[in-house]
């Protein structure tokens, strides 16, 4: 199995990080420090030096600090026995700028995969609360850094289905009807749909068996959890799918069936985890969750995705944080990243573990303690 390990980030005017320098463990990295200090923020930089974006929701403008006009976002590392730097720069008003090894990285869509992230954060709770986009989004950013040929197809499918909607409100707008039109998106989404949705599938059969296991090393319990996709494509091909809703998407003036409507449900015994989880099993089933990603990802990429663990003592109690501990603290994961407010929390629990780690504390004026 190939390493991939940051050895150095360097964040300069990156959120509330004016200008801070960290050398990393190729292990276990904990970060700690006050509410506020900026702990998930190293996070999140890693998220966007491997996805482009930020793990937040917030916008390339937004991640600069207040009064400057620009953010870099700057690493050394090793990928496949190779040493690289890779940086992002920001620009308010500007498209952003991914560079490897000092060339310019051409299409953002190019890069995804270079650099594998799986995170896992207290804002994973969406992904049960919210609706079935947040769910797709995640498996999207899955299966793209797995394979360029998922990604290719969501690109053209979703530039095809965009196509469809405007032509579809014109219509509405002109009281008119071309079905030649119409025709010709429909056949990109039928093939780049197809493609989406076989990926998909095959991708909710690996992470089935892989989430009920690290399910109950977590919790030390044995209910049964699933993921189940759901798709109208199971039970009709797209194209008379789309035959089928045209005279609803008339209508409407959108497309109202295809992959984009896809979704994942979470269930517990047999049940919706919304419904009849507690917050810890919630808070397990999302890390299980989490794990099963990493696991399909170091299967497809023949490398260890850099693992990102933002406030794990959020929901959960000190056994089962241990337990996910020991479970990552072997040769199967490879860099990790934790952040907690409280250091001699973590100290105690590396030493019971035998982490090897390095720990960091950010002050509250800024500055990094390696402690």
């Amino acid at each position: 199995m190939d390493k991939l390990i940051i050895s150095a980030l360097e964040l300069t005017h990156f959120k509330n990080h004016r200008t801070t320098h960290w050398d990393f463990n190729e292990k276990v990295n904990i970060i700690t420090g006050n509410n506020g200090n900026g702990k998930t923020n190293v996070l999140d930089a890693l998220h966007y030096l491997s996805l482009t974006r930020s793990y937040l929701g917030s916008t390339d403008s937004q991640n600069i600090t207040h009064g400057e006009s620009m953010a870099l976002i700057k690493a050394n590392l090793e990928r496949k026995g190779s040493n690289h730097s890779l940086d992002i720069g920001l620009k308010k008003g500007q498209k952003k700028k991914i560079r490897v090894d000092g060339k310019e990285v051409e299409r953002l869509a190019d890069h995804i995969g270079y650099l594998p992230v799986v995170m896992i954060s207290p804002m994973d709770r969406d992904l049960i609360l919210d609706a079935a986009e947040t769910r797709r989004k995640l498996v999207d950013a899955t299966i793209s850094q797995n394979s360029r040929s998922y990604l290719n197809a969501l690109m053209n499918y979703n530039k095809a289905l965009g196509q469809r909607n405007t032509t579809l409100k014109y219509f509405a707008s002109n009281r008119t009807f071309d079905a030649s039109l119409l025709a010709l998106y429909d056949d990109i989404m039928v093939a780049e749909g197809t493609v989406i949705f076989q990926h998909r599938k095959s991708f909710t059969e690996e992470l089935q068996p892989a989430i009920q296991r690290f399910y109950e090393v977590l919790s030390g319990g044995k209910e049964e959890v699933s993921v189940k996709y759901k798709s109208s494509l199971h039970e009709k091909g797209l194209r008379d799918l789309l035959a089928d809703k045209l005279d609803k998407d008339k209508v409407l003036q959108y497309t109202s069936v295809g992959t984009h409507r896809d979704d994942l449900v979470f269930e517990l015994g047999g049940y919706p985890i919304k419904r009849v989880g507690s917050q810890g099993q919630q808070k397990s089933f999302l890390i299980a969750l989490k794990l099963a990603q990493f696991e399909i990802g170091r299967k497809h990429l023949g490398m260890s995705p850099l693992l990102l663990l933002d406030d794990i003592f959020d929901k959960l109690d000190e056994d089962r944080v241990a337990n996910l501990l020991q479970l990552v603290n072997t040769e199967d994961f490879g860099q990790i990243f934790i952040t907690d407010t409280h250091s001699q929390r973590m100290k105690e629990l590396s030493e019971t573990l035998k982490l090897q780690h390095t720990t960091f504390e950010i002050q509250d004026d800024g500055t990094i303690e390696a402690l």
